[in-house]
């Protein structure tokens, strides 16, 4: 039996970039819903954009876990 080291370090980088990047946008989904909870609070005007941007970061997560799910099913 061969293992293809040079592939499976691929695969290994690979999926490591992606969670991080998918775990960072996370984050800074859950860090605009709370600036926009903060930016609500005290009257801000930013408010709407903080929202805005949150969801977008979710949608994104959401789009790339839905990428990743029709490859395993295609």
């Amino acid at each position: 039996m061969n293992i293809d080291w040079a592939a499976l370090g691929s695969v290994f980088g690979v999926s490591l970039v992606v969670t991080v990047a998918l775990v960072g946008l996370f984050t800074l989904g859950i860090i605009g819903l709370s600036k926009q909870e903060t930016a609500s609070a005290s009257g801000g005007g930013s408010a709407a954009l903080a929202r805005t941007g949150a969801y977008a970061c979710f949608a994104l997560c959401a789009a790339a876990v839905a990428y990743g799910i029709s490859l395993i099913v295609v």
